[in-house]
């Protein structure tokens, strides 16, 4: 595992050691460690198929490991259901959104309500305040919206549970370059004003530098090469290059 030496226990809000997880018979992850601080953005860096959304999905318990270990904020929650993983403070923003048609933009908020377990919550009004695009297609039906109107959704329904953690997997994918850069600068902010830890699954190494202080970057099956802050990569970007070859 990562040496964390440096890195107090008590700072670690999300950790994996040695997790290995199948879909079927299919041994996707073998033997992953990594950790997230309180308050830190990660990014977890790869090629297609080598294991970034299972290691979320094995997070959430939407797709359990067979073996390893998985604490939220100290609290062993491995083989946890995903809503229990929830009410511990960890929303999860998939790639595929999973917007509900039929339901207007405000009701696809309101299913995700939870009360906040500390300080000021989020509410509709203040998801509207980051993404006003959603106000103004409040009662539209939430199946209709636009590529980039369906991500800011997620990610507002995401926050409507009142997370301190939040995984989200690949914002990017999909999106006009102009919708990108509007999306990375709210996540951004989020994690700035607000402290939400994020754990987040990117291909565009653009954006994971402007998200990201730590990446871990993967190779296969759940393996990670090797573990380079943003500075390293801004000084020499043949680190990523020659290990993901993206």
């Amino acid at each position: 595992m990562e040496q964390k030496s440096e890195v107090r226990k008590e700072n670690i809000v999300l950790e994996l050691e040695d997790i290995h997880t199948y879909y079927g018979e299919s041994y996707v992850i073998q033997g992953l460690s990594l950790y997230v601080e309180q308050g830190e953005t990660v990014c977890i860096l790869g090629r297609n198929g080598v294991g970034k959304t299972t290691t979320l999905r094995s997070i959430m318990g939407l797709t359990p490991p067979r073996s390893g270990l998985i604490r939220i904020k100290g609290e062993e929650s491995t083989g946890w259901p995903p809503h229990k993983v929830t009410s511990r403070g960890v929303a999860y923003v998939p790639a595929e959104r999973h917007i509900f048609p039929g339901l207007s933009v405000e009701e696809n908020l309101k299913l995700a309500e939870r009360a906040p377990t500390e300080g000021d919550g989020w509410d509709v009004a203040r998801v509207y305040k980051y993404f006003p695009a959603l106000a103004e297609r409040r009662k539209q039906d939430g199946g209709t919206l636009s590529g980039g109107e369906q991500q800011m959704l997620t990610i507002g329904r995401g926050l409507m549970g009142n997370p301190r953690i939040m995984l989200l997997d690949e914002p990017s994918q999909g999106l006009a370059p102009v919708l990108v850069g509007m999306v990375v600068d709210v996540v951004r902010t989020l994690c700035q004003e607000h402290g939400l830890t994020l754990l987040l699954v990117e291909q565009n190494l653009r954006i994971a530098l402007k998200l990201a202080e730590r990446h871990y970057l993967m190779s296969s099956k759940g393996k990670v090469e090797r573990v380079v802050t943003t500075q390293e990569v801004l000084e020499d970007e043949e680190i990523v290059k020659k290990h993901l070859a993206v």
